[in-house]
């Protein structure tokens, strides 16, 4: 079942940003220790927009035969081409995905119309299960909330992954939908939308904190509102500290200073600005991670 906290999985690199393959299997095996309830592969944390397609597709796949079936699999495979986007998605059903993420075409800021053709195109095409994502201070391009509802009549489409943080759109798509998962995309707003009948979090913070972000999504999926609520006040520090620049700048730095990773990060993203390191330490301690 595709619930609870995801990781938005970071892509670990070597200082000469050639995929660090040992990295990234201890980094897996340390989330199904953590109690993680899914890995997000190849999103936009993890720098999808600057691995090749081999690397795209053998990151899946490593991360895939690694987990076994232990927790699902979530291959990010949106693009701003249609067709590219239907050729990530097959390969990532090739490779044993449980299911696909697929960002709104980026730059070409196509109309409703369009995005709804895009994503019915892609359904039909490919026989897994898809999941929109809106995230419009990234692509240029927002997804109403009433595209969203027609898109989830597509038997492969299952849900979306709002991460404007509007809970407002959250409850009209769960109001007018049956069976359609709405997950988080913003860890600031994301046990809100869990309390509306959101059914998880597919997280930045995860990252660095899995053990915390799966009992915060427990908590929150049982209803658990004060606890829920009190936990996330206790990560917001943490939430706040991972966007002091563009993702995933700031988790790439943390998960590196807890040791997990190497300082490894493709232009043209750059290493966190030293004037933001005491922030982003700070928060890592105060949240027990270093």
């Amino acid at each position: 079942m595709i619930e609870g906290s995801m990781v938005a999985l970071v892509t670990p690199m070597t200082a000469d940003n050639r995929l660090d393959w040992d990295s990234l299997h201890k980094l897996v095996e340390w989330h199904l220790e953590q109690g993680t309830h899914a890995i997000v592969a190849v999103g936009t944390t993890g720098e999808s927009a600057t691995l090749s397609v081999t690397e795209h597709l053998d990151v899946i796949k490593r991360i895939v035969d690694q987990v076994n079936g232990r927790i699902p699999v979530i291959a990010g495979t949106g693009a701003n081409a249609t067709d590219e986007a239907v050729a990530l998605t097959a390969a990532a059903r090739e490779r044993g995905a449980d299911a696909c993420l697929l960002v709104t075409p980026y730059y070409n800021k196509p109309t409703q119309e369009g995005l709804f053709l895009h994503y019915q195109h892609i359904a039909r095409a490919v026989a897994i299960p898809q999941i929109l994502y809106n995230v419009p201070g990234r692509t240029g391009v927002d997804m109403d909330p009433q595209t969203v509802i027609r898109l989830a009549a597509e038997d492969n489409i299952i849900g979306v992954k709002e991460a404007t943080g509007e809970l407002a759109r959250v409850s009209h798509i769960l109001d007018a939908t049956d069976d359609f998962l709405v997950l988080s995309g913003d860890d600031a707003t994301a046990v809100e939308l869990m309390l509306l009948g959101g059914r998880g979090n597919i997280s930045v913070t995860a990252n660095v904190a899995p053990a915390a972000m799966a009992r915060l999504c427990e908590l929150a999926l049982a209803d658990a509102t004060a606890q829920a609520r009190e936990l996330d006040r206790q990560l917001g520090p943490l939430h706040e500290a991972l966007f002091v620049e563009s993702n995933p700048i700031p988790v790439k730095w943390a998960v590196a200073q807890m040791g997990l990773i190497g300082t490894g990060i493709r232009l043209p993203l750059t290493p966190l600005a030293a004037r933001y390191h005491d922030q982003v330490r700070a928060a890592l301690d105060a949240a027990g991670l270093l």
